[in-house]
């Protein structure tokens, strides 16, 4: 059996060309494998063979996406791989989402496509369908068991001639694609089993797993508005004009915190939105409708509130991972706590 051919994605930083200040590279070719790619080749052994890697910048793509997608479209065809390994990402959003992206197009020209991620990347919620992904850890100090689990499914695949089975008996993460299967027991006798089960607490398997959200109960309300220091902190990405942070337009991997002393109302000519993820004009023509500080102001100034806290706090939402969220909030609620704060309006898009 002839080896598989594998095109292989990476991003500017593991493409071995640059960190963040070559995260506007437009996608590039280049023979055989590079950095993780030659790992990849010596565990796939007589399998398969890397023969090209395409690397392309973090930023360049989510900020470009139809037209990366586009020249990735345009390479694969001339290329005609057998399969695509996409990173491993971990959970470097803006690289999953490129990852993801890369999926999608070898998916509608029916090339089957292997990557890594930690589940929490927003790049494996979006494109999950569209790949195989092997669980990571959340960093890229994971890389030596994420390289050799990439590969056995690779290699798996390849075997197995396409006909995987289940995410848990493969090991790759649920991709949301429900089959027809037959099974010993009818469905009713396995539901009934099921209740049981739970019912005297114990284990069991759902055959519709539901989504697992967080609940955070909410403290109680404020006694005294008149007397509150209010803070607003934003996910819809209203900067200083010029985005002084760079806080990406997708993913963000970073917040802001700014100053908003003396400032009445925010201006085109002094602010504007960073988010990439809605239409922009109204926000850059009237940034308070997005972070409403006049508003707060005449409250500040009618004795409707105590005071408008002197600086506000800005990320952009879309496609930002739940963990990067999580840990932009800690940081910043720490912060309101020390500076007195009673309580926060969080404003989206």
């Amino acid at each position: 059996m002839a080896k598989y051919k594998i095109v292989h994605y990476l991003n500017q930083f593991f493409g071995q060309i640059g960190g963040e200040e070559e995260a506007n590279i437009a996608p590039k070719v280049e023979d055989g494998s590079i950095g993780p790619g030659n790992a990849f080749n010596n565990a796939l052994g007589d399998k398969a063979e890397i023969v090209k890697t395409i690397i392309c910048g973090d930023s360049y793509f989510n900020e470009n996406k139809d037209e990366v997608q586009a020249a990735i479209k345009e390479k694969l065809n001339e290329i005609n791989p057998d399969m695509v390994i996409a990173g491993p990402a971990f959970n470097a959003g803006r690289y999953g989402m490129a990852c993801g992206g890369v999926a999608e197009v070898a998916y509608e020209l029916g090339i089957t496509v292997v990557s890594g991620i930690y589940p929490e990347n927003p790049g494996y919620d979006m494109y999950k369908q569209y790949a195989y992904f092997v669980e990571t850890s959340d960093s890229a100090a994971g890389m030596r068991s994420a390289l050799p689990n990439m590969a056995d499914l690779v290699k798996t695949y390849i075997e197995k001639e396409g006909e995987l089975g289940l995410p848990e008996e493969e090991g790759y993460l649920p991709r949301g694609i429900r089959k027809n299967i037959f099974a010993d027991q009818r469905g009713s006798k396995r539901a009934v089993e099921m209740l049981v089960a739970k019912l005297k607490d114990k284990d069991f398997k759902s055959e519709y797993p539901m989504p697992n959200f967080d609940r955070v109960d909410p403290v109680d309300p404020l006694e005294n508005v008149k007397d509150a220091k209010i803070a607003l902190v934003t996910s819809g990405g209203i900067v200083p004009k010029g985005n002084p942070d760079h806080i990406e337009s997708s993913s963000a991997s970073k917040y802001g915190k700014y100053s908003i002393d003396e400032i009445y109302e925010m201006t085109p000519e002094t602010h504007e939105t960073a988010h990439g993820g809605y239409d922009p004009v109204y926000a850059n023509e009237d940034p308070n409708c997005v972070l409403p500080v006049d508003v707060l102001r005449d409250m500040e100034n009618d004795g409707k509130i105590g005071k408008l806290h002197d600086y506000y706090y800005s990320t952009v939402g879309n496609g930002t991972s739940v963990a990067n969220a999580k840990a932009y909030a800690q940081e910043i609620a720490q912060e309101l706590q020390e500076d007195g704060v009673q309580a926060v309006i969080l404003t989206s898009t």
